[in-house]
Parts: C-alpha cells; sequence; structure tokens
C-alpha cells in the first residue's frame, strides 16, 4: 500500500497515542480542524485565547505552504448556568447567550484571530444532535430513562483510552451524585429531558435539550466529516468531554478514529493555580487588551510551549510588551533604512535571514514550538541591528525585512501595527525635518539647539546618532514603539 502523503511536514503530540507525529490530513492539501468553543456565560477570559492563538498557528503555517485549511469552532449557547442567569435577568436564555457572544467575537476580531470558518452554535443544530443521538440508540450504546438519554460506556469495549483510565478508575476519582436510573455510574447524558423554565426542543423522548458531550461531536461530524485531522482545546477537556466524544462519534460513525489528533495545551495560570471563572482567579481579555497591543499579546501568549502551563502576571505582561516592541523597533528601523539608505553594505544579512526562515519553519514543525520560532525571529532583529550603520538597503536587507514580516505575520505579531501607530509616516517626516534643524544648528556649533533636539526626539523613543556621514535616528530599543506610543 502506498504511502499516505504527507503535506504538511508539522509533527504535532497526539494525547490519543501519547507520542509526536506527522500531521497526515485525511485528504491531501486540506487540513480540517476543530476547536473547543466557549460556554457563553460570562465575558471572555484571557484562558479562552491559548486554544485559539494555538489553533490560528496550526492554520497560518500549513498554508503558509500551500495546503488549505477548514477551521471551525462553536458556541455553547444553551446551559445550565445561561439557563439560570438569564432567568435572574428576567431575559431569554437565548438574549442572555448572544450578548457575550458578541464580547468573545470581538474580542477575537480585536486581537487577530480570524480564519475560523464558522462558529458553530448547539441551539442551531438540534436536528443533528437528534439524528445523532437516534443512531446511537439504534445501535446499541446508548438507552431512553424518563426522557432523558444515556450513553453506555460499557457498550463501547475501549472507552477510556484518550486519557488512559478504567472504568474502576473513573468511578472512584467520580465527585458526582450517582443517578440510579443509570446502568453504569460514569454512564453520561446525550439528551435531559425538559425541566420547568428552561427552553427544550422536541425529540423522540418527548421535549429536551441535549447534553453537553454530544454537541461537539454533531457539529464537528457535520462540518468536516468522520476522521477528521485535529481537535484541539485545553488539556481540561480530555476527561470527560473529549472521552466521551470519542466514544459517542465513534459508536455513531462505525468508523475509528473519530479523530486523527488530539491537540491540547495546558492551562493560563495565575499564581500556579488555573485561570478559571468557577474559581474566581480570572482575568477578562478586555482587561488585557487594555495594556497590551494585540501582537504583544499574542507574543505573551506563545512565548511558553502550548504543552506547558503560562504564567499570568503583571509583570509578564510588561516583559512581553518590551519584548514585542524590540521586534517593533527592528522591524520599523530595518523598513526605515531601506526608505533612506545609508552606507557600506550587508548583503551577509540574507544569509542570516534565509537561516532564520529555516529555524523558524523547523520550530513550528517541531509541534509547534511556537517559542522557538520567537527566537529565531529575535535573532534576526539583533542581526539587523547590528548591520544598519554599514547597510546600504540592499539585497541582505530587503531579504530581512521579507523574512521579518511574513514570519511575525505567520504568528500575528504585527497585529495592531497599523491601527496603532497610523501616523509613522507622518512621525517619520517630522524627525527628519527636527534632524535638518539639528544639523543646521550644529553647522552654526549651536550645541545646546543640537543637544535640546537630540534629548527631546529621545524622551520619545527615537535615537540619534551621529556618524563621520552624517547623522541617522532608529527607534529605542526599549518598552516604547513607534512615535512614543504605548
Amino acid at each position: 500500500m502506498a504511502e499516505e502523503p504527507r503535506v504538511t511536514g508539522v509533527r504535532l503530540f497526539n494525547t490519543l497515542t501519547g507520542r509526536v507525529e506527522d500531521l497526515v490530513p485525511r485528504d491531501p492539501g486540506i487540513v480540517r480542524i476543530y476547536t473547543c468553543g466557549p460556554t457563553v456565560y460570562a465575558l471572555t477570559l484571557l484562558a479562552h485565547l491559548l486554544p485559539y492563538f494555538l489553533s490560528a498557528a496550526l492554520v497560518l503555517h500549513p498554508r503558509s505552504r500551500g495546503a488549505a485549511v477548514q477551521w471551525i469552532s462553536n458556541f455553547t449557547d444553551v446551559d445550565d448556568r445561561i439557563i439560570t442567569r438569564a432567568n435572574a435577568e428576567g431575559i431569554t436564555p437565548n438574549s442572555y447567550a448572544e450578548r457575550y457572544i458578541r464580547d468573545y467575537l470581538e474580542n477575537m476580531d480585536a486581537v487577530g484571530v480570524r480564519a475560523v470558518e464558522r462558529y458553530a452554535r448547539v441551539t442551531e443544530h438540534i436536528a443533528e444532535i437528534v439524528d445523532m443521538v437516534e443512531t446511537i440508540i439504534r445501535k446499541g450504546f446508548a438507552y431512553e430513562v424518563d426522557g432523558d438519554v444515556y450513553f453506555s460506556v460499557q457498550a463501547k469495549s475501549d472507552y477510556g483510552k484518550l486519557s488512559g483510565r478504567s472504568l474502576d478508575e473513573m468511578v472512584a476519582g467520580a465527585r458526582v451524585r450517582v443517578d440510579e436510573r443509570k446502568h453504569h455510574p460514569m454512564d453520561f447524558a446525550l439528551w435531559k429531558a425538559a425541566k420547568p423554565g428552561e427552553p427544550s426542543w422536541e425529540s423522540p423522548w418527548g421535549p429536551g435539550r441535549p447534553g453537553w458531550h454530544i454537541e461537539c461531536s454533531a457539529m464537528s461530524l457535520h462540518y468536516l466529516g468522520d476522521n477528521f485531522d485535529v481537535h484541539g482545546g485545553g488539556d481540561d477537556l480530555i476527561f470527560p468531554h473529549h472521552e466521551n466524544e470519542i466514544a459517542q462519534s465513534e459508536a455513531y460513525t462505525g468508523a475509528e478514529p473519530f479523530v486523527r489528533v488530539w491537540l491540547h495545551n495546558a492551562m493560563v495560570q495565575i499564581d500556579r493555580e488555573k485561570m478559571s471563572k468557577s474559581l474566581g482567579n480570572f482575568v477578562t481579555l478586555k482587561e488585557v487588551r487594555r495594556r497590551l497591543p494585540a501582537g504583544a499579546l499574542r507574543l505573551f501568549m506563545l512565548s511558553t510551549h502550548y504543552r506547558k502551563p503560562l504564567a499570568y502576571s503583571p509583570e509578564a505582561l510588561e516583559e512581553a510588551q518590551r519584548a514585542w516592541s524590540r521586534l517593533v523597533a527592528g522591524k520599523r528601523n530595518a523598513v526605515f533604512a531601506l526608505r533612506g539608505g545609508g552606507i557600506g553594505t550587508a548583503d551577509d544579512l540574507a544569509a542570516v535571514a534565509d537561516a532564520t526562515a529555516a529555524a523558524f519553519c523547523e520550530a513550528l514543525d517541531d509541534d509547534l514550538n511556537t517559542s522557538g520560532a520567537l527566537g529565531a525571529l529575535f535573532d534576526l532583529v539583533r542581526a539587523i541591528n547590528l548591520a544598519l550603520p554599514r547597510s546600504d538597503g540592499g539585497v541582505g536587507l530587503r531579504r530581512a525585512v521579507e523574512v521579518l514580516e511574513a514570519c511575525g505575520n505567520e504568528l500575528g505579531l504585527w497585529e495592531g501595527l497599523s491601527e496603532e501607530h497610523a501616523g509613522t509616516a507622518t512621525t517619520e517626516a517630522l524627525v527628519q525635518m527636527l534632524l535638518d534643524v539639528r544639523q543646521r544648528a550644529r553647522g552654526y556649533r549651536d550645541w545646546e539647539v543640537s543637544d535640546q533636539i537630540r534629548a527631546q526626539l529621545a524622551e520619545l523613543g527615537i535615537v540619534v546618532e551621529d556618524t563621520p556621514s552624517g547623522s541617522r535616528w532608529r527607534w529605542a530599543d526599549t518598552g516604547r514603539t513607534a512615535g512614543g506610543i504605548q
């Protein structure tokens, strides 16, 4: 049998097998991805970003090689918490959920997550869910009790293969009250009978609503088909959510595996505890966006490998701002040098840029090692800064700018720059005008005016360098960005 084509070059750690594997798509030339989305009962948290930034990197990296990518996510827009809070406010659960869906989409757009093809909503896929539950019952994997439908974990002989836990271990670790109607304590709800004051839909078992786990199975299979390529989410979803997704999906389709690669990120932590709404130790995304530009936020979230916990603190955000500003300053200095020229040559910079592109790609290929990819970009910026005093804006510098822009775009590092720094061209013209005034003052030996202009520019984050051939300027390598804008 011929070997399946390796069109992506990407290797990922597969939670299901416990090893790093080549990402071999079901269909050559296209990668299909599903990312578990939020239950929309409160404001969007910083922690919600991590699986999306990870998936975004996985989307853009194969695309840079010419592969197509289909990315689907979801909103759980009917849930006990949504219903309870909506009733408390005297509004419909749908109106309540819509409020936080808008918040989520506004936040995602602001930080540059725009590659999701569709955010599927549970309430818009009831027909697919009912059909799936009917089929699972017909195949002998589920049963109905008083309008509730439960999946029988004992009917699926390999139940527990994702988490690596036996049924006895699951029962021993369970913290839920045992429902005597169940055939086994770990059986889980596919359909819930309606209760007073709750939204419900008609079904063969009477009015009710979907169980949590069935939602993602029905929607991912509807849009991506059997045996799709990557399913992502936080590692807190491995059990029971993703374990149950596998069991019910494979029972429904009769095909294995449900998903080729299970991609799980570790949690964002505050003081070594998981950031979550339930624990009350959370930071909303809007709060962080007020402190960090979108590109700096991406750098913070991608600076740690996705399988390691990401430690949040105000100090960590400040460090991310400074690091991002170094990248921005290097990029802007290089672009400005290309416009204005300089002295000497730096064509060896082309070789450094080529090596950076290769190292960046190799890092992302290696289980989405975003921290390694960022390191390659910082090495290139250092090389650019060293080369600028002797650059003539030639092939080397042009190649360096090309690589820096392309790789930065792949990680979303330049998000927000065009909007935040819209006045950059005007700023550069004004700086050059001040340098012309300073040069005339130096010609008259008016050192006081000359030093005053240099000092004022320094306060704006601009460094003036006097060379034998005249004065040059560059953006400072500090926590400031262009024009001193934070």
